[in-house]
């Protein structure tokens, strides 16, 4: 080795070694910072998923079919020796094919190593074999309760997401790579953006999904020129300004889900859906609902109701002079909505709401997806004495729980990033968004989980009271526009779709391609994802589908196609405000800005 090689490998393992001198002391730190916030805090928690019983029915079940679980182990040994036979192969020059690929939407093994190395290639296999043994020996067990069948199912699938080897040091090629580039100067600043986001979210450690310095609301995020009109305890109104010289007469009501921002439809000029239908023409007024406090904990959703769209319906008449408005309800706004339909239709007030948009809503929650795996009367008596203490569920509660149902996308894929490779997040506004969070009202929490969710009573005639009257959703005759996707892990689209067997009136359906928000933002502008459209509504989803029709890029003008006869004749574009109402403060808004 000639002078100048050993001078650089000398430097490069000295560098190696102040580098773990510093993870070293980092790593103390971390380990400090949690021990002090959470080590009291999480004694005497117990069991808090109450998984206990779940395990225990499955393991019962599994030891009362023997045969079963030798099939299992017997599936088990036999992929593990054709696994080493492959490897065996590979080792001696021969070509193989793999015992087992990962699905060509998975992330996780895209670096070429895990392809052209042979031991990585092995850890691979070895993964993904264990992982599949491990489902099918939950879901292969006959008997066992379907909701506690559904919730190990998810936990495991937690579990077997978390042990992927490329969530390690060891065993990420790509890791490992780089901390031999870097003389292990990535693992430092990723010790150093684990500490930084443990201290920005109280205790839990919150990874950060984007760089949260790269945007904000109001100024490059949320920038369509409105005012807020109107305001109460739960909501202020936003009404934008026009952009054309004319627009419909009739007006057009927002109302997003109050357990995110509305700003996902108001991101950035090129994507936000509010300026678009905007263009089009219309006059636009959207809920930005508040982000409680103790002080709204108690709020129902009566209130919800009240001091949302039926308070906003009241400010836009007066506005605009117009008894009739277009509303779209997105998520649980469009529950809300479907409420509101049926509380003015046994007040004969139905005819305020010209016609009804449903962005990804569920009606019908008797299959609401792998979110129903956490409302089991268990799991909603932990929640309900943890909301007791403040009156209010966490904000970071809520945002964990929609990451766990796409945990590799929107928690381990990020650990990788940030922690293991050292790098920092990529500005992206959509994560922005989606790590700023809301609180939920205990009240009204409670009340939207046990009587939709675990009891599905949205669905049976008078089921629910809402201000104390009878909700029935299956004497609504409003036209309506209903909007699934396809991939959607919140609202899933076949769930949705039995709102369609539900209503009386009119109604067209929508299948967009994507998840439940990349799904719903799809601008023309970008020529994205594409939608289906069909003309009749069988019983069945899967029918529907088979006869619809795929149609290239965004549904957004499907919607202004139906809109248009919908929206009444062309007037003067409108005063923000009119006449009786002062603007309070610009938008976005104040609301919105909260903080949890």
């Amino acid at each position: 080795m000639s002078k100048t090689a050993e001078s650089h490998a000398d430097a490069t393992a000295a560098t190696f070694a102040a580098n773990l001198a510093k993870i070293a002391e980092q790593s103390q730190r971390i380990v400090q910072e949690f021990a002090a916030r959470n080590v009291q805090a999480s004694f005497g928690t117990g069991d808090p998923l109450h998984l206990g019983g779940a395990l225990a029915e499955w393991f019962a079940r599994m030891l009362s079919d023997p045969e079963k679980l030798v099939e299992l182990q017997l599936g088990w040994w036999q992929d593990t020796l054709q696994l080493w036979q492959q490897t065996t192969q590979k080792f001696l020059g021969e070509q193989s094919s793999p015992v087992i690929e990962p699905d060509s939407r998975d992330k996780r093994f895209r670096d070429e190593a895990w392809q052209e190395s042979i031991i990585f290639d092995f850890i691979k296999q070895s993964y993904l074999l264990a992982a599949r043994w491990t489902q099918r020996s939950i879901q292969d067990i006959d008997g066992m309760d379907p909701h506690t069948a559904r919730k190990i199912d998810f936990y495991t699938r937690q579990f077997v997401d978390a042990m992927a080897p490329s969530n390690f040091l060891l065993t990420n090629p790509e890791v490992l790579k780089t901390t031999l580039e870097t003389g292990g100067e990535n693992l430092v600043h990723g010790l150093k953006n684990m500490l930084e986001d443990l201290e920005h979210s109280k205790g839990t450690l919150r990874i950060s999904m984007t760089d949260t310095d790269a945007f904000e609301v109001g100024k490059n995020l949320a920038i369509t020129k409105g005012k807020i009109v109107f305001q109460n305890d739960l909501m202020q109104l936003i009404q934008y300004e026009p952009l054309t010289k004319e627009v419909y007469s009739t007006p057009m009501l927002i109302i997003p889900p109050w357990i995110n921002k509305y700003y996902i439809l108001d991101l950035q000029p090129e994507n936000s859906m509010v300026r678009w239908i905007v263009e089009q023409g219309h006059t636009v007024f959207v809920v930005s609902w508040a982000n409680p406090d103790t002080k709204l904990g108690s709020k129902r959703f009566d209130d919800y109701l009240l001091e949302g769209p039926l308070a906003a319906l009241d400010v836009i008449e007066s506005i605009t002079g117009e008894k009739e408005t277009n509303v779209i309800g997105y998520c649980l706004g469009g529950t809300l909505l479907a409420i509101a339909l049926s509380y003015l239709k046994a007040k004969k007030q139905d005819h305020r709401v010209k016609s009804a948009i449903y962005l990804t809503t569920m009606i019908d929650f008797s299959e609401a997806g792998e979110l129903s795996v956490f409302v089991d009367e268990e799991q909603l008596r932990s929640l309900e004495t943890r909301m007791s203490e403040k009156g209010y569920l966490e904000a970071d509660d809520m945002a964990t729980t929609f990451n766990m149902l796409r945990a590799n996308d929107l928690i381990w894929s990020f650990v990788v990033n940030n922690y293991l490779l050292g790098k920092d997040p990529f500005p992206f506004d959509l994560l922005y968004w989606n790590s700023d969070s809301t609180a939920m009202p205990a009240a009204m929490h409670s009340f939207y989980l046990r009587n939709m969710y675990q009891k599905n009573l949205l669905v049976k005639p008078g089921g629910i009271k809402i201000c104390g009257v009878p909700i029935h959703v299956e004497e609504i005759t409003t036209p309506t526009f209903m909007l699934s996707t396809r991939e959607d892990h919140i609202a899933p689209w076949k769930s949705t779709y039995a709102a369609t067997q539900l209503f009386k009136g009119p109604i067209k359906f929508v299948l967009a391609a994507s998840g439940h928000i990349a799904g719903v933002v799809n601008s023309p502008v970008k020529k994205k994802y594409s939608h289906w459209v069909g003309n009749s509504l069988p019983k069945s989803p899967d029918e529907w589908f088979k006869k619809a029709k795929e149609l290239p890029g965004s549904w957004w003008p499907d919607l202004a196609d139906w809109l248009a006869p919908r929206s009444g004749e062309k007037v003067a574009a409108r005063k923000v405000g009119g006449s009786k109402f002062k603007p309070i403060e610009d938008a976005p808004g104040s609301y919105v800005k909260v903080k949890k």
